[in-house]
This record gives C-alpha cells, structure tokens and sequence, in this order.
C-alpha cells in the first residue's frame, strides 16, 4: 500500500511561486507515475500535471503549461510540483496521485492512491 503525502501549499501573492512535495511512505515510487490534481470547491477535481516512471515524460493541462513543471527525484521517492507565475484562478487544492505504471495517466480513474491534499490559495 502505497501511502501519499503532499506539502507545500500556503498563500502566495499573484505573480509567485510556490513548490509542491510529494512524498511517498510506506513504499517507494518506484515503477509508479504519479499525477497532480487540484480541485475548488463545489467543482470537479481537473487534472493539472503527471509524470512518468522514472520521468523522462511529462504532461500538463493547457491551463498551467510554462508556468508549473513536474519533476521527480526517485533517491527521495519524491515528486514535486514547482508552480511559477500564479494565479488567483489556481488557487485550489491540490492533490498528488500514483498508480503502478511506468507511463502517466491523466484520468482520476487511472490513480489508486491518493494524498490528504495541500490548500494553494493565491491573492490578487
């Protein structure tokens, strides 16, 4: 069983940068992709980021494409979410995901374990 645990998130003036963590416990990512989403509520989870094992290939959501990038660092079992140029409109929470496949998916379907979440809250 793999277990999620995601940091990072706080408030941050439009323009800023903040740097998600993904950590994994109890098992390591290995042979896992790992996704991020984010969800408002009242609204659908979307998804925003994957990648896949060992990370030679990403992708993102039209939405956030040059302004955040996914990266992952298998020594740390860790993936990070490094989120530049924000918005108010991505304020959210905003969750980490994985699933054993070495290619990422971009369905909440296709993830089986997923983190608490991290609040991102940007100010205008």
């Amino acid at each position: 069983q793999v277990q999620v645990v995601e940091s990072g998130g706080g408030l941050v003036q439009a323009g800023g940068s903040l740097r998600l963590s993904c950590a994994a416990s109890g098992h390591t990512f290995s042979n896992y992709a790992v996704g991020w989403f984010r969800q408002v509520p009242g609204k659908e989870r979307e998804f925003v980021a994957a990648i896949s094992w060992p990370g030679r290939s990403t992708y993102y959501a039209d939405s956030v494409k040059g302004r955040f990038t996914i990266s992952r660092d298998n020594f740390k079992n860790t993936v990070y979410l490094q989120m530049n140029s924000l918005k108010p409109e991505d304020t959210a929470g905003y969750y980490c995901a994985a699933y054993k496949s070495t290619y990422y998916g971009t369905g909440i379907p296709d993830y089986d374990y997923w983190g608490q979440g991290t609040q991102v809250t940007v100010s205008s």
